[in-house]
Protein backbone atom coordinates (compact mmCIF):
# COMPACT_ATOMS: atom_id res chain seq x y z
CA UNK A 1 0.00 0.00 0.00
CA UNK A 2 3.00 2.30 0.15
CA UNK A 3 4.29 2.11 -3.44
CA UNK A 4 4.20 5.46 -5.23
CA UNK A 5 2.68 5.96 -8.69
CA UNK A 6 4.90 6.34 -11.72
CA UNK A 7 3.72 9.81 -12.82
CA UNK A 8 5.31 13.00 -11.53
CA UNK A 9 3.62 15.51 -13.80
CA UNK A 10 0.54 15.93 -15.94
CA UNK A 11 0.43 14.87 -19.60
CA UNK A 12 1.05 18.15 -21.42
CA UNK A 13 -0.23 18.43 -25.00
CA UNK A 14 -0.08 21.21 -27.55
CA UNK A 15 -3.16 20.56 -29.65
CA UNK A 16 -6.77 21.64 -29.23
CA UNK A 17 -9.29 19.45 -27.47
CA UNK A 18 -10.67 16.73 -29.76
CA UNK A 19 -14.32 17.58 -29.12
CA UNK A 20 -14.16 20.74 -31.24
CA UNK A 21 -13.19 19.11 -34.53
CA UNK A 22 -15.25 15.97 -33.92
CA UNK A 23 -18.38 18.05 -33.31
CA UNK A 24 -17.91 19.85 -36.62
CA UNK A 25 -17.22 16.63 -38.48
CA UNK A 26 -20.23 14.77 -37.04
CA UNK A 27 -22.63 17.67 -37.70
CA UNK A 28 -21.41 17.91 -41.27
CA UNK A 29 -22.10 14.21 -41.80
CA UNK A 30 -25.22 13.91 -39.63
CA UNK A 31 -27.01 17.30 -39.53
CA UNK A 32 -30.07 15.58 -38.02
CA UNK A 33 -28.25 15.56 -34.68
CA UNK A 34 -29.13 19.25 -34.39
CA UNK A 35 -32.75 18.18 -33.82
CA UNK A 36 -31.66 16.58 -30.52
CA UNK A 37 -30.50 19.92 -29.15
CA UNK A 38 -32.87 21.77 -26.86
CA UNK A 39 -34.67 21.09 -23.63
CA UNK A 40 -35.84 17.82 -22.09
CA UNK A 41 -39.51 18.24 -21.09
CA UNK A 42 -39.33 15.28 -18.68
CA UNK A 43 -36.32 16.50 -16.69
CA UNK A 44 -38.21 18.91 -14.45
CA UNK A 45 -40.69 16.21 -13.40
CA UNK A 46 -38.01 13.61 -12.67
CA UNK A 47 -36.00 16.08 -10.61
CA UNK A 48 -39.08 17.30 -8.74
CA UNK A 49 -39.93 13.72 -7.83
CA UNK A 50 -36.42 13.18 -6.48
CA UNK A 51 -36.54 16.35 -4.37
CA UNK A 52 -39.93 15.37 -2.92
CA UNK A 53 -38.62 11.86 -2.21
CA UNK A 54 -35.79 13.34 -0.16
CA UNK A 55 -38.21 15.61 1.68
CA UNK A 56 -40.26 12.56 2.63
CA UNK A 57 -37.06 10.77 3.67
CA UNK A 58 -36.23 13.68 5.99
CA UNK A 59 -39.47 13.05 7.84
CA UNK A 60 -38.88 9.30 7.95
CA UNK A 61 -35.33 9.49 9.39
CA UNK A 62 -35.96 12.12 12.06
CA UNK A 63 -36.77 9.51 14.71
CA UNK A 64 -34.23 6.85 13.68
CA UNK A 65 -31.08 6.12 15.66
CA UNK A 66 -27.91 7.78 14.41
CA UNK A 67 -26.44 4.59 12.98
CA UNK A 68 -29.49 4.13 10.77
CA UNK A 69 -29.47 7.78 9.75
CA UNK A 70 -25.92 7.36 8.47
CA UNK A 71 -26.69 3.99 6.89
CA UNK A 72 -29.61 5.36 4.89
CA UNK A 73 -27.62 8.49 4.05
CA UNK A 74 -25.00 6.34 2.30
CA UNK A 75 -27.23 3.58 0.92
CA UNK A 76 -30.18 5.65 -0.29
CA UNK A 77 -30.21 9.40 0.25
CA UNK A 78 -26.68 9.95 -0.95
CA UNK A 79 -27.42 8.10 -4.18
CA UNK A 80 -30.33 10.43 -4.85
CA UNK A 81 -28.27 13.47 -3.94
CA UNK A 82 -25.40 12.41 -6.19
CA UNK A 83 -27.92 11.92 -8.96
CA UNK A 84 -29.28 15.40 -8.26
CA UNK A 85 -25.79 16.89 -8.67
CA UNK A 86 -25.77 15.30 -12.13
CA UNK A 87 -29.22 16.72 -12.80
CA UNK A 88 -27.76 20.12 -11.87
CA UNK A 89 -24.98 19.36 -14.33
CA UNK A 90 -27.56 18.81 -17.06
CA UNK A 91 -29.54 21.90 -16.02
CA UNK A 92 -26.38 24.03 -16.20
CA UNK A 93 -26.57 23.49 -19.96
CA UNK A 94 -30.10 24.97 -19.96
CA UNK A 95 -31.78 21.70 -20.91
CA UNK A 96 -34.57 21.89 -18.31
CA UNK A 97 -36.36 24.86 -19.89
CA UNK A 98 -34.24 25.76 -22.91
CA UNK A 99 -31.78 28.56 -23.58
CA UNK A 100 -34.52 31.18 -23.97
CA UNK A 101 -35.46 30.65 -20.32
CA UNK A 102 -31.98 30.63 -18.85
CA UNK A 103 -33.13 32.16 -15.55
CA UNK A 104 -35.71 29.43 -15.12
CA UNK A 105 -32.89 26.89 -15.41
CA UNK A 106 -30.85 28.70 -12.75
CA UNK A 107 -33.80 28.84 -10.33
CA UNK A 108 -34.73 25.23 -10.98
CA UNK A 109 -31.12 24.21 -10.32
CA UNK A 110 -31.46 25.83 -6.89
CA UNK A 111 -34.58 23.76 -6.30
CA UNK A 112 -32.69 20.60 -7.32
CA UNK A 113 -29.93 21.70 -4.93
CA UNK A 114 -32.17 21.67 -1.83
CA UNK A 115 -31.67 17.99 -0.77
CA UNK A 116 -27.90 18.30 -1.16
CA UNK A 117 -27.90 20.41 2.00
CA UNK A 118 -25.20 22.89 0.95
CA UNK A 119 -25.30 25.56 -1.81
CA UNK A 120 -23.78 24.17 -4.97
CA UNK A 121 -25.68 24.84 -8.19
CA UNK A 122 -24.74 28.47 -8.91
CA UNK A 123 -21.00 27.95 -8.31
CA UNK A 124 -21.03 24.77 -10.37
CA UNK A 125 -22.55 26.58 -13.33
CA UNK A 126 -19.93 29.34 -13.12
CA UNK A 127 -16.99 26.95 -13.35
CA UNK A 128 -18.50 24.22 -15.52
CA UNK A 129 -18.59 26.55 -18.51
CA UNK A 130 -14.80 26.78 -18.33
CA UNK A 131 -14.48 23.00 -18.10
CA UNK A 132 -16.11 22.67 -21.51
CA UNK A 133 -14.59 25.72 -23.15
CA UNK A 134 -11.06 25.17 -21.82
CA UNK A 135 -10.89 21.40 -21.28
CA UNK A 136 -7.59 20.63 -19.61
CA UNK A 137 -6.71 24.32 -19.49
CA UNK A 138 -3.93 25.13 -17.05
CA UNK A 139 -5.36 27.50 -14.42
CA UNK A 140 -8.77 27.41 -16.10
CA UNK A 141 -10.24 23.92 -15.81
CA UNK A 142 -10.74 23.40 -12.07
CA UNK A 143 -11.72 19.77 -12.66
CA UNK A 144 -7.99 19.00 -12.87
CA UNK A 145 -6.19 18.31 -9.57
CA UNK A 146 -3.53 20.68 -8.30
CA UNK A 147 0.17 19.86 -8.30
CA UNK A 148 -0.03 19.35 -4.54
CA UNK A 149 -2.72 16.69 -5.00
CA UNK A 150 -0.70 14.96 -7.71
CA UNK A 151 2.48 15.00 -5.62
CA UNK A 152 1.00 13.87 -2.29
CA UNK A 153 -1.73 11.37 -3.24
CA UNK A 154 0.64 9.00 -5.01
CA UNK A 155 0.28 5.69 -3.14
CA UNK A 156 -2.72 3.35 -2.99
CA UNK A 157 -3.53 4.31 0.62
CA UNK A 158 -3.28 8.03 -0.14
CA UNK A 159 -5.34 7.66 -3.30
CA UNK A 160 -8.12 6.00 -1.27
CA UNK A 161 -8.00 9.00 1.07
CA UNK A 162 -8.10 11.35 -1.92
CA UNK A 163 -11.20 9.58 -3.27
CA UNK A 164 -12.86 9.88 0.14
CA UNK A 165 -12.04 13.60 0.27
CA UNK A 166 -13.11 14.35 -3.31
CA UNK A 167 -16.03 16.59 -2.27
CA UNK A 168 -13.64 18.75 -0.25
CA UNK A 169 -11.19 19.11 -3.14
CA UNK A 170 -13.96 19.90 -5.62
CA UNK A 171 -15.24 22.62 -3.30
CA UNK A 172 -11.87 24.21 -2.47
CA UNK A 173 -9.90 23.72 -5.69
CA UNK A 174 -11.62 26.54 -7.64
CA UNK A 175 -10.67 29.00 -4.90
CA UNK A 176 -7.00 28.10 -5.41
CA UNK A 177 -6.77 27.41 -9.14
CA UNK A 178 -9.14 29.98 -10.65
CA UNK A 179 -10.80 32.20 -8.02
CA UNK A 180 -13.71 34.30 -9.25
CA UNK A 181 -15.84 36.95 -7.54
CA UNK A 182 -18.94 35.70 -5.72
CA UNK A 183 -22.03 36.41 -7.81
CA UNK A 184 -25.50 37.49 -6.73
CA UNK A 185 -26.81 34.17 -7.96
CA UNK A 186 -24.42 32.35 -5.63
CA UNK A 187 -25.56 34.48 -2.70
CA UNK A 188 -29.20 33.77 -3.56
CA UNK A 189 -28.38 30.06 -3.84
CA UNK A 190 -26.86 30.14 -0.35
CA UNK A 191 -29.77 32.07 1.19
CA UNK A 192 -32.40 29.76 -0.31
CA UNK A 193 -30.46 26.65 0.71
CA UNK A 194 -29.87 27.69 4.33
CA UNK A 195 -33.45 28.91 4.78
CA UNK A 196 -34.75 25.49 3.73
CA UNK A 197 -32.18 23.79 5.97
CA UNK A 198 -33.40 25.86 8.91
CA UNK A 199 -37.03 24.99 8.16
CA UNK A 200 -36.21 21.28 8.07
CA UNK A 201 -34.28 21.60 11.34
CA UNK A 202 -37.17 23.50 12.95
CA UNK A 203 -39.72 20.79 12.16
CA UNK A 204 -37.65 17.59 12.37
CA UNK A 205 -34.40 18.40 14.16
CA UNK A 206 -30.77 17.72 13.32
CA UNK A 207 -30.98 14.16 11.99
CA UNK A 208 -32.55 15.02 8.61
CA UNK A 209 -29.88 17.70 8.06
CA UNK A 210 -27.13 15.19 8.81
CA UNK A 211 -28.89 12.66 6.57
CA UNK A 212 -28.85 15.09 3.63
CA UNK A 213 -25.36 16.55 4.01
CA UNK A 214 -23.65 13.31 5.06
CA UNK A 215 -25.27 11.50 2.15
CA UNK A 216 -24.02 14.13 -0.29
CA UNK A 217 -20.46 14.02 1.06
CA UNK A 218 -20.24 10.24 1.40
CA UNK A 219 -21.67 9.44 -2.02
CA UNK A 220 -19.52 12.01 -3.81
CA UNK A 221 -16.49 10.41 -2.18
CA UNK A 222 -15.77 6.70 -1.91
CA UNK A 223 -18.90 5.30 -3.54
CA UNK A 224 -19.57 3.28 -6.74
CA UNK A 225 -21.43 6.15 -8.39
CA UNK A 226 -18.53 8.53 -7.79
CA UNK A 227 -16.45 6.39 -10.13
CA UNK A 228 -17.69 8.65 -12.91
CA UNK A 229 -15.48 11.48 -11.59
CA UNK A 230 -12.42 9.39 -12.41
CA UNK A 231 -13.83 7.65 -15.48
CA UNK A 232 -14.63 10.83 -17.39
CA UNK A 233 -11.22 12.43 -17.94
CA UNK A 234 -8.40 10.55 -16.22
CA UNK A 235 -5.93 9.20 -18.76
CA UNK A 236 -6.29 5.42 -18.66
CA UNK A 237 -4.88 5.24 -22.21
CA UNK A 238 -2.16 7.60 -23.37
CA UNK A 239 -3.47 10.48 -25.43
CA UNK A 240 -7.16 9.94 -24.58
CA UNK A 241 -8.66 12.54 -22.24
CA UNK A 242 -12.40 11.78 -22.31
CA UNK A 243 -14.07 8.38 -21.91
CA UNK A 244 -17.63 7.11 -22.03
CA UNK A 245 -19.31 4.43 -19.95
CA UNK A 246 -22.44 2.75 -21.32
CA UNK A 247 -23.43 0.60 -18.34
CA UNK A 248 -26.59 0.44 -16.19
CA UNK A 249 -25.60 3.18 -13.74
CA UNK A 250 -26.47 5.67 -16.47
CA UNK A 251 -30.10 4.97 -15.57
CA UNK A 252 -29.69 6.80 -12.25
CA UNK A 253 -27.12 9.41 -13.32
CA UNK A 254 -28.84 11.18 -16.23
CA UNK A 255 -26.56 9.39 -18.73
CA UNK A 256 -23.44 11.19 -17.50
CA UNK A 257 -21.56 8.08 -18.61
CA UNK A 258 -22.06 9.17 -22.21
CA UNK A 259 -19.32 11.66 -21.55
CA UNK A 260 -17.60 11.67 -24.91
CA UNK A 261 -20.95 12.41 -26.53
CA UNK A 262 -21.71 15.05 -23.90
CA UNK A 263 -18.51 16.99 -24.53
CA UNK A 264 -19.08 16.78 -28.26
CA UNK A 265 -22.64 18.10 -27.86
CA UNK A 266 -23.14 19.78 -24.46
CA UNK A 267 -26.44 21.35 -25.52
CA UNK A 268 -28.05 17.93 -26.01
CA UNK A 269 -29.84 16.64 -22.86
CA UNK A 270 -28.45 13.54 -21.21
CA UNK A 271 -31.62 11.63 -22.05
CA UNK A 272 -30.85 12.00 -25.78
CA UNK A 273 -27.12 11.21 -25.74
CA UNK A 274 -27.68 7.49 -26.53
CA UNK A 275 -29.29 8.65 -29.76
CA UNK A 276 -26.14 10.60 -30.61
CA UNK A 277 -24.10 7.43 -30.19
CA UNK A 278 -26.57 5.46 -32.31
CA UNK A 279 -26.51 7.95 -35.17
CA UNK A 280 -22.74 8.52 -35.18
CA UNK A 281 -21.68 5.10 -33.95
CA UNK A 282 -18.53 4.93 -36.06
CA UNK A 283 -17.15 7.95 -34.18
CA UNK A 284 -17.58 6.37 -30.73
CA UNK A 285 -17.50 2.57 -30.95
CA UNK A 286 -13.76 2.45 -31.64
CA UNK A 287 -12.79 4.85 -28.84
CA UNK A 288 -11.60 3.63 -25.41
CA UNK A 289 -14.48 3.25 -22.99
CA UNK A 290 -15.10 2.05 -19.45
CA UNK A 291 -17.32 -0.91 -18.62
CA UNK A 292 -17.47 -0.49 -14.83
CA UNK A 293 -17.12 2.51 -12.53
CA UNK A 294 -16.18 0.14 -9.69
CA UNK A 295 -13.33 -1.18 -11.85
CA UNK A 296 -12.31 2.41 -12.57
CA UNK A 297 -11.97 3.10 -8.83
CA UNK A 298 -10.03 -0.12 -8.30
CA UNK A 299 -7.62 0.61 -11.15
CA UNK A 300 -7.18 4.20 -10.02
CA UNK A 301 -6.09 3.07 -6.57
CA UNK A 302 -3.87 0.12 -7.51
CA UNK A 303 -2.51 0.96 -10.96
CA UNK A 304 0.85 2.69 -10.49
CA UNK A 305 0.47 4.63 -13.74
CA UNK A 306 -2.80 6.30 -12.69
CA UNK A 307 -3.27 8.97 -10.06
CA UNK A 308 -4.23 12.64 -9.75
CA UNK A 309 -1.45 13.48 -12.23
CA UNK A 310 -3.03 11.25 -14.92
CA UNK A 311 -4.74 14.16 -16.65
CA UNK A 312 -4.09 15.89 -19.96
CA UNK A 313 -3.29 19.59 -19.67
CA UNK A 314 -2.82 22.33 -22.23
CA UNK A 315 -2.22 26.06 -22.29
CA UNK A 316 -4.87 28.41 -23.63
CA UNK A 317 -4.07 31.92 -24.85
CA UNK A 318 -6.93 34.12 -23.73
CA UNK A 319 -7.90 37.46 -25.15
CA UNK A 320 -8.21 40.51 -22.92
CA UNK A 321 -12.00 40.16 -22.66
CA UNK A 322 -11.69 36.60 -21.41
Amino acid sequence: MGKAVGRWDFEWVYNEQPHTWRRKEILAKYPEIKSLMGHDPQLKWVVSGMVLTQLLACYMVHELSWKWVLFWAYAFGGCINHSLTLAIHDISHNVAFGTKRARWNRWFAMFANLPIGLPYSASFKKYHIDHHRYLGGDGLDVDIPTDLEGWFFCTPARKVLWLFLQPLFYALRPLVVNPKPVTRLEMLNAVVQFVVDIIIYYFWGLKPIVYLIAGSILCMGLHPISGHFIAEHYMFMKGHETYSYYGPLNLITFNVGYHMEHHDFPSIPGSKLPEVKRIAAEYYDSLPQHTSWMRVLWDFVFDDTIGPYARIKRQYKLGKKE
